[in-house]
């Protein structure tokens, strides 16, 4: 099994961002969720594994699927106690994968976005990297010291958010806006939006875990 999964979720996906991390990976597991599948299936990318409960499949791609009958389907009720998203991240975490990049988690609707970003704490608690990736926006927690790279940046901002817990001791260097000792509250909106001052950022804190979101705007705008 591939140490590195890529979930194809059921919200907007960009075919050039697709293409490029399939390229970049050397036999990746791929695992299709939901509506995604119909993204795999009209791009002709064949699937590891499909989850969902495919409510919003149509049935002539799930017939295809079972009639070729090399790829695994693992299909559930659509009244159930997780996510479809959630589901495939779990799965992967099981598969024994290193690094999970999702794709498809983001443009629809804001429930769906955060409860994918939730999701992110499965692999995270497990002590595997992943991240949600768009166009715009790569995001991932961090639970401890983190070094930023301008020539490596997914974007020239960045933003730290609090993940359900109060963040103690938040330092950050090298940015246009720093903090030393910040208590960061769920509430608290200061930590959007910083940029690069220096060509290295680093982002520490002594409690806590943060979301980290690395962006950058649409092309023109």
């Amino acid at each position: 099994m591939s140490k590195n999964a890529v979930i194809i979720s059921g919200g907007i996906l960009d075919g050039s961002l697709v293409s490029d991390v399939l390229d970049k990976i050397d036999s990746p597991c791929i695992i299709g969720v939901d509506r995604g599948v119909e993204f795999l299936y009209c791009h002709k990318i064949l699937p590891s594994y499909i989850v969902g409960d495919f409510d919003s499949l149509p049935e002539e791609i799930m017939t295809y699927y079972k009639d070729r009958g090399d790829v695994p389907i693992r299909a559930y009720n659509p009244v159930k106690d997780a996510s479809d998203t959630e589901i495939a991240v779990r799965l992967g975490v099981t598969l024994g994968s290193e690094r999970l990049i999702i794709l498809g988690a983001t443009g629809g609707r804001i429930d769906h976005l955060w409860a994918n970003v939730q999701s992110l704490m499965i692999p995270f608690a497990a002590g595997v990297e992943a991240f949600i990736l768009d166009p715009q926006n790569r995001i991932r927690l961090v639970g401890e010291e983190v070094h930023l790279l301008k020539e490596n940046a997914y974007g020239p901002y960045f933003s730290v958010f609090p993940l359900g817990e109060t963040v103690r001791g938040l330092n950050i260097r090298g940015a246009k806006y720093p903090l030393r000792n910040h208590t960061l509250m769920p509430c608290d909106s200061l930590c959007v939006s910083n940029e690069f001052e220096e060509d290295e950022v680093v982002i520490d804190f002594s409690c806590g875990t943060v979301i980290l979101m690395e962006t950058r705007d649409r092309d023109g705008l």
